[in-house]
C-alpha cells in the first residue's frame, strides 16, 4: 500500500481491554510542508493519535452500531472510525489530507476491520452526494477559532434528524465558541465531564460535546 512509503511504526492502543495496532509515520515534523502551510494552513496533525481520539474511541466502543451509519470528520489515522466499525457501524472516514486516508485504510487492513470506507472531504465544499449519518464524530479539530463555525455547519449538514454527534476536544480555549456556533445553525449542545483516556494519569483532559438538532433535543 502507498502508506508504506512513510516507513510507519506500530503503536499499541488499548480500548476497553482490546488492543488495536495503529501504524503511523515515525516523525510528524518531517512531514511539514511550509508551502502547503502558507497556502492552506496544512500541518500534518493527522500523523499521530491524540488523546481526544482515544477518549472518543472509548465512547464509541461501548455503542451497538449495528444498522447505523457513522461519519468521522478530520479523521487523521482514524482510531475512532476503526473502533466504530468494529462496534458494527458502517463508517465513512473523511479528511482533507489524502495521506491520512491512506493511513486509515492501512490500519483497517492490518486490524482486519471491515465496513469502513474513506473519502477526501473539504468542509468548505461538501459534495451533494454526502448524505445524512446517524452519528457524526470528530476528535481534536477545533485548534483554530474559525474551525468552530466550519465544524458546526458541517455537522448541521451531515447529521440525520434523529442523530447525535460527538466532538472530542482537549479543553482548548479556541473551542469555546463551538457551542454558540452550533446554536446559530440549529443545533443543541451539551458537554460530558472532561476526562483522560482510561488508565491515564497525566496528559490533557478531554471534553466531549454531544450535539443534536434542536427539534430532536426538545
Amino acid at each position: 500500500m502507498r502508506f508504506e512509503r512513510f516507513s510507519p511504526v506500530e503503536r499499541l492502543i488499548e480500548i476497553h481491554g482490546h488492543i488495536l495496532c495503529i501504524w503511523r509515520p515515525p516523525d510528524m515534523e518531517a512531514l511539514i510542508d511550509l508551502r502547503a502551510f502558507e497556502a492552506d494552513e496544512r500541518i500534518p496533525y493527522w500523523a499521530d493519535v491524540w488523546e481526544s481520539a482515544i477518549v472518543l474511541a472509548e465512547e464509541l466502543a461501548v455503542v451497538d452500531g449495528r444498522g447505523q451509519t457513522l461519519l468521522e470528520l478530520g479523521c487523521g489515522l482514524g482510531l475512532p472510525s476503526l473502533i466504530a466499525a468494529r462496534a458494527g457501524f458502517t463508517v465513512t472516514a473523511t479528511d482533507y489530507e489524502e495521506p491520512a486516508l491512506e493511513g486509515v485504510q492501512f490500519n483497517a487492513q492490518k486490524n482486519g476491520i471491515q465496513f469502513l470506507t474513506t473519502r477526501v472531504l473539504d468542509w468548505r465544499a461538501i459534495p451533494a452526494d454526502v448524505k445524512a449519518f446517524d452519528r457524526v464524530v470528530a476528535a481534536d479539530v477545533l485548534y483554530e477559532e474559525h474551525h468552530s463555525t466550519a465544524l458546526a455547519s458541517v455537522i448541521a449538514r451531515t447529521l440525520a434528524h434523529n442523530g447525535v454527534a460527538f466532538v472530542a476536544d482537549p479543553c482548548r480555549a479556541k473551542a469555546a465558541s463551538f457551542e454558540e456556533a452550533c446554536r446559530k445553525v440549529g443545533l443543541d449542545v451539551c458537554k460530558k465531564k472532561a476526562r483522560r483516556p482510561l488508565g491515564a494519569t497525566d496528559g490533557p483532559a478531554i471534553e466531549i460535546y454531544c450535539v443534536r438538532h434542536l427539534a430532536r433535543s426538545r
